[in-house]
């Protein structure tokens, strides 16, 4: 909504839409990262906190309707045009931001760091990492992200809306858990992640021949993430 928020400011804001977007979902990141890694806060507790309150915002701003009937050009092209024939644009944007994920977690010192903290934080912060500006980090990354994701589907969708991210949160999470990722910490692959979405793709599809209702959807996707958990649960208990 910000992006194409941005997009009414003329030609320049229809140039720096994109980044404008992926900006502000990073400073919503940033916030998140500050509240846990320095105020002790759960993440669970700050990051919806802070949804609660960006989208009260978003509502104040635009009164509940979007800020502009149609993305801009530079959103469209990215989600729907095609820079290499017959290979869409946002399939190029994935390789890229996968293969980025991938260097940054398996072949850097702060992916290396994520994993520590992941699997226990006072160990990490003991052997030398200072593990709340790796934190902070980690959310401003994720927010951005998030956002990039957002400026996407608004483009794919021509418009941006309040609510329209909303159906992907519980599928995007299962797919996460299923392809390996523990969501306890310390364990998970981008990779593993990309088979965990292959799946739930699928798991969408035979729904859909099915003609199951959303409600249903919903259950399943819920009882992959409680699964998944129990099982980490287990794996991580001591022996």
């Amino acid at each position: 909504m910000m992006a194409c928020a941005m997009a009414s400011w003329g030609t320049t804001g229809v140039i720096l839409s994109v980044p404008f977007g992926i900006l502000c979902g990073a400073a919503l990141g940033l916030v998140n990262g500050v509240g846990v890694a320095y105020l002790r806060i759960p993440s669970m507790i700050i990051t919806l906190a802070t949804n609660a309150v960006a989208q009260g915002l978003m509502v104040v701003y635009s009164g509940g309707f979007s800020p502009r009937d149609f993305a801009s050009p530079p959103m469209r092209y990215l989600a729907t045009g095609f820079a290499v024939p017959a290979v869409p644009n946002a399939v190029i944007v994935w390789a890229v931001v996968g293969a980025a994920a991938v260097f940054l977690l398996g072949r850097t010192t702060f992916g290396r760091a994520v994993y520590g903290i992941g699997n226990r934080e006072r160990a990490a912060y003991l052997s030398g990492i200072n593990t709340r500006r790796v934190v902070m980090i980690a959310f401003a990354i994720s927010g951005g992200l998030a956002a990039f994701g957002g400026v996407l589907l608004a483009g794919y969708a021509s418009k941006a809306a309040q609510s329209m991210g909303d159906a992907y949160l519980l599928p995007s999470t299962a797919a996460v858990v299923l392809g390996g990722t523990s969501i306890l910490g310390g364990r998970g692959s981008y990779l593993g992640t990309v088979a965990g979405v292959i799946l739930i793709t699928l798991l969408q599809s035979i729904l859909s021949v099915m003609q199951m209702p959303e409600a249903g959807r919903q259950v399943i996707y819920g009882a992959v993430i409680i699964t998944m958990l129990l099982l980490y649960g287990r794996e991580r208990q001591p022996r």
